[in-house]
């Protein structure tokens, strides 16, 4: 919490400013209730935009899917496409670099889904996966006709790295949108949040010690708040990432 009367940082239970001595008694219930207000006006700006996303989808679906399929499919498509060309036929380099652009290009892509148009974890999911789907078929396509073979795999090693190619696509754009929700929703909540921790908190901070101070209290809960509020997308985005990471280099480094 911040003092109405010096802007500086103090305690959220502090009765009085240790920096310019002010008392907070009479102002300290109306600055609690501002900081809940502030937290009511930020769950109703999430709503609101998910009425708008639905709204725009109901109303205006062609135009809908259409920006989510040039932005989220058709570009990232494209690029990786491309760079499949580049790679495997133009400059004739190590498969490495293709299966780290195939990690790198559909991250970014993921990252802006929510930002800009507030799509959810299923949503991306499912445009990663069409994403993924689109690519490997042209990558497919593009190496049969070059090559004169056939387009689809014939045995099941092959098979299965053609999988392992799409799903490393897949959870790529999957962690680049978590990680998106993290840095421009989860954190920013997080870090304007200076109110009284909710009950949950304040249950495990007691499991953790019940023998402390009011205060120690408090702040131990608002550290567990803070913590669980953020483990759970950075987690997201760490294990989505290894998995990506894994199943995109896995054929070409072996194992």
């Amino acid at each position: 919490m911040e003092c109405p009367f010096c802007v500086e940082t103090i305690k959220d239970e502090a009765l009085a400013c240790k920096n310019c001595s002010r008392d907070l008694r009479y102002v300290r219930p109306t600055l609690l209730e501002i900081e809940e207000l502030v937290s009511e006006l930020d769950d109703l700006q999430r709503q609101l935009d998910r009425a708008r996303v639905t709204l725009e989808r109901l109303v205006h679906p062609l135009r809908y899917y259409g920006v989510h399929a040039v932005l989220y499919m058709l570009l990232p498509v494209l690029l990786l496409v491309g760079a499949h060309w580049m790679v495997t036929i133009v400059l004739d380099v190590s498969p490495v670099w293709l299966r780290i652009a195939s990690v790198v290009i559909p991250l970014l892509f993921g990252l802006t889904t929510y930002p800009i148009q507030k799509v959810g974890l299923l949503g991306a999911a499912l445009l990663g996966l069409c994403t993924a789907l689109i690519s490997v078929l042209s990558m497919l396509t593009v190496t049969g006709l070059h090559d004169n073979v056939p387009i689809l795999p014939t045995v099941w090693v092959e098979w299965r790295e053609v999988i392992e190619y799409g799903a490393s696509i897949l959870l790529a754009f999957v962690s680049g949108h978590i990680l998106g929700v993290t840095v421009f929703r989860v954190l920013p909540t997080t870090l304007a949040q200076t109110g009284k921790p909710n009950a949950a908190a304040f249950r495990v901070a007691r499991l953790l010690g019940p023998h402390v101070g009011e205060d120690q209290l408090r702040r131990r809960a608002r550290m567990i708040q803070d913590l669980l509020q953020t483990a759970g997308p950075l987690a997201g985005v760490v294990a989505t990432g290894v998995g990506s990471l894994y199943t995109g280099l896995k054929g070409v480094i072996g194992g």
